[in-house]
Parts: C-alpha cells; sequence; structure tokens
C-alpha cells in the first residue's frame, strides 16, 4: 500500500506567486543590444557630464544620480538617491524611484509634442563594467519614467572601482571612478534652487554645477 499526501494548496499558489514575480522582473529589464537600438541619444561630452554629475553629488555605491539636460547638453537639474537594499532589482521600482525624484526637481514636458529635455542616470556600484541584471532594471526604469514625465531617455552610465562607462554604447574611462575623491568643485557648491537658468554641465564649468538642483 502506497501513501502519498496532495500538495498544499497555499504552497503552490505561493510557488506560483514567486515563479510569475520572477517573469514579471525579468520582463522589466533591457539588455545591452535592446539599448543600443532603441535610438538613445549619444552623448557629445560624456566625461564632462560624469564628472560634472561626480563632483556634484559624490555618489557612493548604491547611488543613483538622475539629470536633466536641455537640447545643448547643459544640466537643467539633478538629484541623487540610494537604492534601498530591500529593494530587488525590478524595474518597475526603479521606475517609481527616478520618477519620483524627476517630479520633485523639474516640471514634466508631457504638453510638449516631442520632447526637448534630456535624462540621464549615473549609477554607481560595486563590480566591474560588464552589465548586470541590475543594470537592465535600471535602464528599462529611466526609459520608463522619462515616458510618464515627458522627456527623452537618454545615457545609462555605471560607474565602479575601474571607472565609468557609457552602456550600450561602449565608451567610457578610468576617472573618475567610485574610489575618485572628489573635485574642489564639489567642495565649493552650496545648495541651490532648481528653477533657476540652466548652465553647463560639464566637470570644469564651476557656476554651471553651482546652479544645478540640490540633492
Amino acid at each position: 500500500m502506497t501513501f502519498g499526501f496532495a500538495p498544499s494548496t497555499v504552497t503552490s499558489a505561493a510557488a506560483s506567486s514567486v515563479s510569475a514575480d520572477s517573469v514579471n522582473r525579468l520582463a522589466r529589464m533591457l539588455e545591452p543590444a535592446e539599448w543600443a537600438s532603441a535610438g538613445i541619444p549619444l552623448l557629445r561630452s560624456p566625461r564632462e557630464v560624469v564628472s560634472g554629475l561626480h563632483s556634484r553629488h559624490r555618489p557612493a555605491p548604491a547611488t543613483a544620480v538622475v539629470a536633466v539636460l536641455d537640447h545643448e547638453e547643459r544640466l537643467t537639474a539633478s538629484a541623487s538617491f540610494a537604492r534601498r537594499a530591500t529593494v530587488a532589482a525590478d524595474g518597475w521600482e526603479f521606475r517609481n524611484a527616478l520618477l519620483a525624484q524627476l517630479r520633485r526637481v523639474i516640471p514634466h514636458d508631457l504638453r510638449r509634442r516631442t520632447p526637448v529635455r534630456t535624462a540621464v542616470l549615473l549609477y554607481c556600484r560595486d563590480g566591474d563594467e560588464r552589465w548586470t541584471e541590475e543594470d537592465g532594471a535600471w535602464m528599462w526604469g529611466l526609459r520608463d519614467a522619462c515616458t510618464l514625465h515627458g522627456l527623452r531617455c537618454g545615457a545609462y552610465i555605471t560607474l565602479t572601482r575601474g571607472g565609468w562607462q557609457v552602456l550600450g554604447e561602449g565608451r567610457g574611462g578610468r576617472r573618475p571612478s567610485s574610489l575618485s575623491e572628489p573635485t574642489l568643485l564639489a567642495n565649493a557648491l552650496a545648495v541651490a534652487d532648481h528653477r533657476t537658468a540652466p548652465a553647463r554641465s560639464g566637470g570644469g564649468a564651476a557656476e554651471a554645477l553651482r546652479r544645478t538642483a540640490a540633492r
């Protein structure tokens, strides 16, 4: 005689829920090939943008810096925030976090037929420059947040111990890195009102970064 037990309905439902959640999270990420084919505009001076944001926000690992550039690649507003360790790498969660920061520092452009401003994301993390699923979730989140805020989706940049890398483009450099000391420019910054006139975002443009949005 053989005895057996029917699987618990509660256990089966929980397993199905976990499986569905994993599938959904995988759907909410972009791989480098998808990102490269999405028509993301290239930065004219990525090193200047990265250096400027690093000086302005001094990001540590697990810190995201979202910045809005005008059509001349001048910094209009920016904000930085730490990723919550308890949140999984889910594009939906990242989208909501980015959208909250954008709404805090700059009005939306949803009334425009065509976006005139571009949002870029700099994410400081551990590891090397190779793409990860976490990067894919940030890419998805950035693209969706831009759509909901009336912005053009711009570059996704990682900052690691080895330097910075514009994913999907193959451009990068060794400095700044996640280990770099902030420049003198960062020490002279004061809290500014994001509604002031936009200014140049380059690492050497001190006056530009003094006018950018506060964290």
